[in-house]
């Protein structure tokens, strides 16, 4: 099994970016929303149309339509939640199966409702993205069809910024530049393969001490 590193972070501290600068080094990510985006074109159609009739259009969960049938209802939201995340588990444990086939030491699982959904214990260690406040509300405000309003609800339902690095095991500032942010990144994968080295030398060696 991978080493899984959890990546986390508030709306519009760049994580994706930093998902992107991992997959760039060569490290697999898995995307829990993208794995939500494409089991409502597959596995989750049926339950999902099943719980709320008439969501369904061309064969796939319609996101919008889905939206306006959860949103505000705290018991609707638990319902569609208690379908969809086993459905995402499943495809993040393959996707950590065929890391550990290909013999990959570190994985990363960007969960962006990390802490908030209580999936801590699912990694080995976690990465907070931050960026100073102004930069994060220049970006989420330059977002197409966002607004003041909607930028206060969606952080109404985050950890704030300052907990979620004070939780973190690594942090990534995204608000200095691409390049800086890649070379903290670097910095990161260099001391953990190294960490994840001796550990693994410290195994054998134990082992070799069993077997004597």
């Amino acid at each position: 099994m991978p080493f899984r590193l959890g990546l986390t972070g508030s709306i519009g501290m760049g994580k994706s970016t930093t998902a992107g600068i991992f997959r760039e080094f060569g490290v697999p990510v898995h995307d829990a929303d993208a794995a939500v985006h494409a089991l409502y074109g597959a596995e989750g159609v049926a339950p999902v149309e099943a719980a709320f009739p008439g969501v369904t259009v061309a064969g796939r969960i319609d996101r919008a339509l889905l939206g306006a049938r959860v949103l505000d209802d705290d018991a609707a939201m638990k319902r569609l939640e208690s379908i969809v995340h086993p459905l995402v588990r499943a495809r993040e444990a393959a996707f950590l199966a065929q890391a550990a086939a290909m013999g990959e030491p570190v994985a990363v699982l960007d969960i962006p409702l990390l802490f908030e959904s209580g999936a801590r214990g699912r990694v080995d260690a976690v990465v907070a993205v931050t960026a100073p406040e102004s930069v994060q509300r220049a970006r989420v405000l330059a977002r197409p069809g966002m607004t003041e309003e909607k930028f206060a609800a969606i952080l109404s339902r985050q950890l704030p910024d300052s907990e979620k690095r004070r939780r973190a095991d690594y942090v990534i500032d995204t608000g200095h530049g691409l390049d800086h942010a890649r070379a903290e990144v670097a910095a990161l994968l260099a001391g953990l393969r190294e960490r994840l080295a001796r550990a693994d030398g410290a195994g054998k060696n134990a082992q070799g001490d069993d077997d004597a």
